[in-house]
């Protein structure tokens, strides 16, 4: 499956003009944040190519990053792994996405989330939609400015941090980072629950 534009045309023909797609990464990891991203499309500003971030090459999300954030209104919100233990995945999550789409430079009329679950505060008309980031165009966008932001943040730990591996894999629980924990300990990156 290919993202298209219809769920975004179908929102439009409802009667809503500016329409936002949101998307998280770091839901699984045991190190570094949640982060969330809200994308509106300028019209007739679409690039080429957008699908799932899973989908595509490191390379091939970090060029779709630059035409996305180029040309296409964004937002960014994380959750730290301290409010991630404090709250729980879930709501760290959620709260993430509504914070992406209160700080929108341009004020959407409706929001296309992927997962389940349309977030609690968003102050517009939502719709949830399973695999978002495969079906809809403006949450691949946001799945993509999510992974890209949010694996360099993983890269900047790494440099502070060289003994987890963090720039290889970005906090999952792999073999290499189960080692280095049970070798250093956590960080104050990783998360307890």
């Amino acid at each position: 499956m290919i993202p298209d534009y219809e769920l975004e045309r179908g929102a439009m023909t409802r009667g809503f003009r500016t329409i936002a797609g949101v998307d998280e990464v770091g839901r699984g990891p045991l190190a570094g944040p949640v982060t969330a991203a809200a994308v509106v499309f300028a019209e007739g500003q679409i690039p080429e190519g957008l699908n799932d971030s899973k989908k595509l090459t490191e390379a091939r999300r970090e060029e779709l990053f630059e035409q996305i954030v180029a040309t296409a209104h964004v937002s960014l919100a994380s959750a730290s792994p301290a409010t991630i233990d404090a709250v729980n995945i879930r709501t760290a999550t959620l709260s993430a996405m509504v914070r992406a789409v209160n700080h929108l430079p341009l004020v959407p009329d409706y929001v296309l989330v992927d997962g389940r679950d349309v977030p609690q505060g968003l102050k517009q008309a939502g719709q949830a939609l399973i695999k978002g980031d495969g079906r809809c165009l403006c949450v691949a966008a946001a799945s993509i400015v999510a992974k890209v932001t949010r694996d360099r943040m993983m890269v900047h730990l790494d440099a502070r941090f060289p003994d987890y591996g963090f720039a290889q894999h970005k906090g999952y629980g792999v073999p290499q980072h189960q080692l280095a924990l049970e070798r250093h300990g956590p960080t104050v990156h990783h998360r307890m629950s």
